[in-house]
């Protein structure tokens, strides 16, 4: 089984942290999980404009591939001005929806303030249910006070969260695993 995280911004630092928490929370607790991180900072994505994805540059397919042979996944995003970034809409709409069809889905995401986790419920979920993806229940939404100057999380309920996340991702995709 393979877990793709994928840090959906091409800016900052702290969605990338997150992602990698529970990333490797998985790893630490289920060792056979094979796990990868697809930070959107390291690709030179194109925009999708519905040309064949083989005409798309080398990075863009590189993202399309990884996305499309991953297992499950786990999203993360910042919020900016109460949305989620264009370059995480972009792979949405540049990889074929079938490749995340019956797969399950978790989010991660941080902001400015407390109040925009909201936008994991209202954005994110009805994305995941158009694309017919199973969500796992919790998420983790993290803002500038959980951090350190060193961008280290120290939020004990945050990494609490982080945790009770990893273990969804795991049990929600084994159970499937099991049942096809």
């Amino acid at each position: 089984m393979k877990l793709l995280g994928i840090s959906g911004t091409i800016l900052g630092a702290k969605t990338a942290i997150l992602v990698d928490a529970v990333l490797k929370k998985v790893k630490e607790k289920y060792p056979e999980i094979e796990i990868d991180l697809l930070d959107l900072r390291d690709f030179q994505m194109e925009f999708c404009d519905g040309r064949n994805p083989d005409l798309y540059n080398e990075d863009t397919k590189k993202m399309i591939k990884a996305v499309s042979e991953a297992d499950f996944y786990l999203i993360g995003f910042p919020i900016f001005n109460g949305s989620f970034p264009a370059p995480l809409k972009n792979v949405f709409d540049i990889v074929h929806p079938a490749a995340f069809r019956h797969k399950v889905m978790g989010f991660v995401a941080n902001g400015g303030t407390y109040q925009h986790y909201l936008v994991v419920e209202n954005q994110m979920k009805p994305i995941a249910g158009y694309l017919r993806s199973f969500v796992a229940p919790s998420y983790v939404y993290a803002n500038g006070e959980h951090f350190n100057a060193e961008n280290e999380i120290i939020d004990e309920d945050v990494l609490s969260r982080i945790d009770a996340l990893a273990e969804e991702l795991v049990v929600m995709q084994k159970g499937l695993s099991n049942n096809s």
